[in-house]
């Protein structure tokens, strides 16, 4: 039996629909259009900074904000650099890598016409609120990372 065959009688995956296969295209289009742009930013050849311009929470407390070093994040991410993408700024890293998984998934689906089983359970299970509550908690751990830091640079010099 080949290996393709066992899989399916585990019920890993089955053939996606027209509308799934639609979705997933959308969105890998959306997630190659956003990675590309940063490869493009990265390498110097689009200036992104001033979409976002100065951090006002940072020239008014002298602390990073809760975002501080994400667009450094991201750049050091397209950039291949994924130690100093986690080390900059950890959450931006982390979604980083979980928006490629998701786009790698997008494209299969949407390219292949394979849908993995996993995902509907994921999409019937997990509430929208616990998603956005995970992404809180890392943001704020991430956040108390880049203010210890901080805390400690200024303190030394």
């Amino acid at each position: 039996m080949r290996t393709s065959q066992q899989l399916n009688e585990l019920k890993v995956f089955c053939r996606a629909s027209s509308q799934q296969r639609l979705r997933a295209g959308l969105v890998f289009l959306v997630l190659a259009a956003s990675f590309g742009l940063l490869v493009l930013a990265a390498h110097a050849k689009i200036d992104i900074g001033w979409w976002f311009g100065p951090c006002g929470f940072k020239q008014k407390y002298n602390l990073p904000c809760p975002t501080c070093g994400m667009t450094a994040s991201a750049l050091a991410f397209a950039r291949c650099e994924i130690f100093k993408a986690f080390y900059s700024q950890p959450a931006a890293a982390l979604f980083c890598c979980l928006l490629a998984v998701v786009a790698f998934l997008a494209f299969i689906i949407a390219a292949f016409g394979v849908y993995f089983v996993f995902l509907n359970r994921f999409f019937t299970e997990v509430n929208i609120r616990h998603i956005i509550l995970a992404m809180m908690v890392v943001m704020a751990a991430a956040w108390a990372v880049t203010l210890i830091r901080a805390l400690v640079a200024n303190s030394q010099g």
